[in-house]
C-alpha cells in the first residue's frame, strides 16, 4: 500500500472512530407530531408504523395485507425486503406477532380503502410504478419525501428509517416501561441486546406499553384523517434504566446500528 492510500484508509479509519462515538439521532414525540403532520398518506401511514410499532425498514416494506389481522390488531411479520429482493426475517424473535392500538388499526383501514392494491397477497405500500408487483423503493422515499417533509417541519436532525425504531426504543424506556416488555416490542432475539433481565412479558402489558407511547403522538379521537395534535411537554426523562450501566446501554444501540447493515 502506497502513502497516498495508507493516508485515505487512515483518514477513513479516524470518521468512522468520530461516526461510531455519536449517538444516535431520537426524535421526540413533538417532532414526530410535527413530521406526519406534514405527510400525506401513503407515506403518513409509513412513518405512523415505523414510529408507534418499531418495524425495521426491511419488514415495514415487506408487509402484504395478508399480515395485518384487523380482529386481533395485530401485524404478523413474516418477510423482509431489502433491495427489492424478499427474504426471510433476521431472526425467529423477528416473527413475533405485533401490537397495534386502534388509531393506528383505523389508520391502516383508510389507506386500504383508498389503495388500489388491496387484496390479501397485495403490498400494503405498493409502489404504482410496478403496477403494484413491488413495493415502494424505501431509500428512494426517505430523500425525496420523508427528509424535505421533516425540514418543513422544522427538524434539523439527520433521519433515516432507523431513526424511527431508535426513537420507539428512547421513548418506550423514558416512559418507564418494563425492559422485558421493551424486548419483547422490539423483537430482539438475543437478550444482550435490550439486558434482558426482567420477567416475560405478557401480551397485555405489551399492548398497554405501546398504548402509551401512541398517546403521546396521537389524538385519542379519531376524526378523519388523523391529525396529531401538537404538544409541548418536554419529552421524558431515561427514568427507570438506573439499573444499567453506561456499557449496557451503548451496547444496546451498538446492537441497534448493526441492524441497519441487513436492512
Amino acid at each position: 500500500m502506497n502513502g497516498s492510500n495508507r493516508g485515505r484508509t487512515q483518514s477513513h479509519l479516524c470518521v468512522r472512530a468520530q461516526l461510531d462515538k455519536k449517538l444516535p439521532e431520537v426524535l421526540d414525540p413533538h417532532e414526530i407530531q410535527n413530521l406526519l403532520s406534514h405527510l400525506e398518506s401513503p407515506h403518513h401511514l409509513m412513518v405512523l408504523l415505523a414510529a408507534t410499532t418499531g418495524l425495521r425498514r426491511s419488514e415495514l416494506f415487506a408487509l402484504k395485507w395478508c399480515d395485518i389481522d384487523f380482529m386481533d390488531r395485530t401485524i404478523n411479520v413474516t418477510r423482509s425486503i431489502y433491495g427489492q429482493v424478499v427474504g426471510h426475517c433476521k431472526t425467529e424473535a423477528s416473527q413475533k406477532a405485533i401490537p397495534l392500538v386502534q388509531n393506528v388499526t383505523m389508520e391502516l383501514c383508510l389507506w386500504k380503502q383508498q389503495s388500489h392494491y388491496r387484496q390479501p397477497d397485495d403490498w400494503i405500500f405498493a409502489s404504482p410504478l410496478n403496477n403494484g408487483k413491488l413495493p415502494y423503493w424505501p431509500a428512494i422515499l426517505m430523500r425525496r419525501i420523508i427528509r424535505p417533509a421533516a425540514t418543513r417541519a422544522g427538524i434539523t436532525k439527520w433521519i433515516g428509517w432507523h431513526t424511527f425504531r431508535h426513537s420507539y426504543a428512547t421513548l418506550l424506556i423514558a416512559n418507564g416501561e418494563n425492559i422485558k416488555v421493551v424486548q419483547e416490542l422490539m423483537r430482539h432475539g438475543s437478550a444482550r441486546i435490550t439486558v434482558d433481565i426482567y420477567s416475560q412479558a405478557r401480551s397485555p402489558a405489551k399492548r398497554a406499553a405501546q398504548q402509551r407511547l401512541v398517546q403521546m403522538l396521537l389524538p385519542e379521537e379519531h376524526t378523519g384523517r388523523l391529525i396529531p395534535v401538537l404538544r409541548k411537554a418536554a419529552p421524558q426523562p431515561l427514568d427507570r434504566v438506573s439499573d444499567l450501566s453506561q456499557a449496557e446501554v451503548r451496547a444496546m444501540w451498538t446492537a441497534l446500528d448493526k441492524e441497519e447493515l441487513f436492512m
